[in-house]
């Protein structure tokens, strides 16, 4: 299995002027923990994630600032006071971030996560930003390839593209919640929705995408302000 073969494919973006304000509500709005920063090409510049929200309170609520403020009053840590103090992406994000091929096998992906201590990768094609894998996404596919394929990957990559398709344009769920594995026409569908109702849409979206053979769904129920990604 390839990077294809699990990422998200709808992703939540924003443009390196995108305001940090307009960045927060993104992650509460979508329940995700970071955004790629695309530039008009749409490749990948950068990515903020909670963590650098989270570093920008803490300078705020004025600690540690004692060792901070005497390196920058030296004229060290400017790009700190930036990230600290900054109003758009392109001042806090984390510039030319790790990203992987969508042919990357699974195996790859992991060592990478690993050894970055990462927990998600943009997924690009030709240079551009197609999908994201996360620990989830990697986890879930790992599992799902040790049993062995029994149909051609390209066949179960178009069950996959309709069945996120027919989630996104039929049903109220975000799909950048939801990931979905296929076997053989063997559906699984991991993630986070907000009702019973939501969980028996992405059941019957998948059982009415032809070739599927079996769909097991395996959401959960999402708590308010949790994010999944």
């Amino acid at each position: 299995m390839q990077a294809i073969d699990i990422m998200t494919p709808k992703v939540v973006s924003v443009s390196p002027g995108t305001e940090v304000r307009d960045i927060a509500q993104l992650l509460l709005k979508h329940r995700i923990s970071a955004v790629p920063v695309v530039d008009a090409q749409h490749q990948v510049v950068g990515i903020v994630s909670e963590g650098d929200l989270m570093r920008r309170l803490k300078d705020d609520s004025g600690e540690d600032h004692g060792g901070w403020l005497s390196l920058f009053s030296a004229g060290k840590n400017a790009g700190e006071y930036v990230k600290a103090h900054g109003r758009k992406a392109q001042d806090i994000m984390t510039r030319d971030p790790l990203t992987v091929e969508e042919n990357t096998p699974l195996h790859s992906i992991a060592r990478l996560l690993e050894k970055h201590h990462i927990k998600r990768v943009p997924v690009l094609r030709d240079g551009k930003l197609v999908g994201i894998v996360s620990r989830a996404n990697l986890l879930q596919g790992i599992a799902n390839a040790a049993v062995g394929p029994t149909q051609s990957p390209t066949d179960d990559r178009a069950i996959r593209d309709a069945i996120f398709n027919e989630v996104e344009h039929g049903t109220d769920v975000r799909i950048e919640n939801i990931s979905v594995i296929v076997d053989g026409g063997a559906v699984e569908i991991w993630g986070l929705v907000d009702s019973l109702e939501q969980k028996r849409a992405v059941t019957v979206a998948a059982e009415n995408v032809s070739g599927v053979t079996q769909v097991e769904n395996h959401l959960g129920m999402m708590p308010r302000g949790v994010g999944y990604m």
